[in-house]
């Protein structure tokens, strides 16, 4: 692995590897167990989309490896502003040990990686989210104590989330379920690509408009924001689409009674997911959400150390 830009570019093997790394970092770290593997090193971190665990994690994280972290928003960098890409990469690759992009368009990633010749991780796109499901991987199997064989299913948008949830699980040995309005339905090529991965894991893949039918006998269910950065002009027109697919006590009671509960976060109570489901004895959301920390320490020092 040069770069961490897709599940789907990764093989189950580092997958593997990486949530190995990440469970033995967190145990260490809760026993107060200093590393310094990334003594000396810095990561660039560029923001044209905002975010607090992204933010959070990735700061606290290359700071707990020993590493210095370097903010850079869009207003701190000409990117964007009349710079290329490509200049922006052969620059920052004399001055860093590594790059981390949390953008829009998944291209401006792909040609970072591209054109520097250090380290790119992908912590979003509107396309993909490869950082999120790895912590998402490791949370469940914190919970459950094994990831083959088990059902993941993820109820709402077509989005970079269920792309990379798809990726994930076949990747990891899971079942998938994805269910999804018809006019919210995932991007053609990752599902192509999924399928691939899913022929070559043995695991079952299903997509389906028919939230029941996902969610039925899952242990894990799994829902995002209905209206993401940017589509906030949308709000209205998605909440009538998306209701049906509200994660609700009703719909949850349809997976296996130990299904655990997962949402990336931030939440809205009342859209995507009611609150006895959120802040249900289910739910494993915080537990999720710190895992962010761990599985990206993972990835960093894999990548850079």
């Amino acid at each position: 692995m040069k770069d961490f830009i897709s599940l789907h570019d990764t093989t189950a093997e580092e997958v593997e590897a990486l949530l190995k790394l990440a469970l033995k970092l967190k145990d260490e770290n809760k026993k107060g167990i200093e590393h310094h593997i990334l003594k000396g090193k810095s990561l660039g971190m560029i923001f044209t989309k905002s975010s607090t665990r992204t933010r959070v994690s990735f700061e606290v994280g290359m700071t707990q490896l020993g590493g210095y972290p370097l903010f850079l928003s869009s207003n701190d960098i000409q990117l964007g502003r009349g710079e290329t890409i490509y200049d922006t990469a052969k620059v920052l690759e004399r001055f860093l040990d590594g790059i981390m992009i949390r953008t829009f368009a998944h291209q401006d990633v792909l040609d970072l990686a591209e054109y520097a010749n250090i380290p790119v991780i992908n912590a979003l796109t509107d396309l993909l989210h490869p950082c999120q499901v790895l912590a998402d991987l490791q949370t469940i199997y914190e919970h459950k104590g094994k990831l083959e064989g088990l059902k993941f299913a993820y109820i709402g948008d077509g989005n970079n989330m269920a792309h990379s949830i798809m990726y994930g699980c076949a990747k990891a040995g899971l079942d998938c379920a994805i269910a999804v309005p018809k006019a919210y339905s995932c991007d053609a090529e990752v599902v192509e690509n999924a399928k691939d991965d899913f022929k070559k894991s043995g695991r079952t893949l299903i997509l389906t408009e028919d939230p029941v039918e996902a969610i039925k006998g899952a242990d894990v269910v799994y829902t995002d924001t209905w209206v993401s950065m940017g589509m906030e002009e949308e709000k209205e027109e998605r909440r009538k689409v998306f209701m049906p697919y509200q994660v609700n006590k009703e719909l949850f009671s349809h997976a296996k009674d130990d299904a655990i509960f997962m949402h990336c976060l931030p939440a809205y109570r009342g859209f995507e997911v009611t609150e006895d489901v959120i802040d249900g004895p289910n739910s494993v959301i915080f537990d999720e959400a710190e895992n962010r920390l761990h599985a990206q320490k993972a990835v960093m020092a894999t990548l850079m150390g």
